[in-house]
């Protein structure tokens, strides 16, 4: 399967968020990331807007761009309607850096699939791949040769987006984790 990129990020500002992803299904997509306040928006003229927002007092883990994995510290809505967020711990694993939502009576999981990206899938079926550093910018790939009936709808890109901003991508496999713990007691 070789995806077609369907958004290419446009710097505005280099060193701050907000910024807009040029997206070819969906238009303008901007990702606004606050990490000081704990606060990610995703919004577009074909897009719901999408905010996720850490509670005030919650301790922040710099690892992770939003501040915080603990879903019960953390608001997800879509379009204005509570959604239902479980991000994995992010430990040890590729997997344990997965998210899962449940909005809109759909479930999408955005799971590190290599070093940079992580893949969205909705209903068990992968959509899409999306890459974001940790500052707020994402890029996303919507791949032609999906299998039928996987549309890929403007609230799946919204969550998408808003999932890689708020956790970042990608992710070490196992073997690369346990090399690296392994020659940090070594040395």
């Amino acid at each position: 399967m070789h995806p077609r990129p369907l958004s290419t990020l446009r710097k505005d500002d280099p060193g701050t968020a907000p910024s807009t992803a040029d997206d070819l299904l969906f238009g303008e997509v901007h990702v606004a990331l606050d990490a000081d306040r704990g606060v990610v928006t995703v919004r577009g003229d074909a897009l719901p807007t999408v905010s996720l927002v850490r509670a005030e007092g919650t301790d922040v883990d710099e690892a992770v761009p939003l501040g915080t994995r603990s879903a019960a510290a953390l608001t997800l809505t879509v379009d204005g309607e509570a959604a239902r967020l479980a991000p994995a711990r992010g430990r040890f694993l590729r997997r344990s850096y997965r998210v899962d939502v449940e909005c809109a009576g759909l479930r999408y999981r955005l799971t590190p699939d290599g070093l940079e990206e992580s893949t969205l899938f909705k209903e068990g079926i992968a959509i899409g791949e999306l890459s974001s550093t940790g500052d707020g910018r994402v890029s996303a790939t919507w791949p032609e040769d999906r299998p039928a009936g996987s549309e890929v709808l403007p609230q799946d890109a919204a969550v998408g987006y808003a999932l890689a901003a708020a956790f970042g991508t990608g992710g070490q496999s196992f073997w690369v984790a346990a090399g690296a713990f392994v020659g940090d007691l070594l040395s």
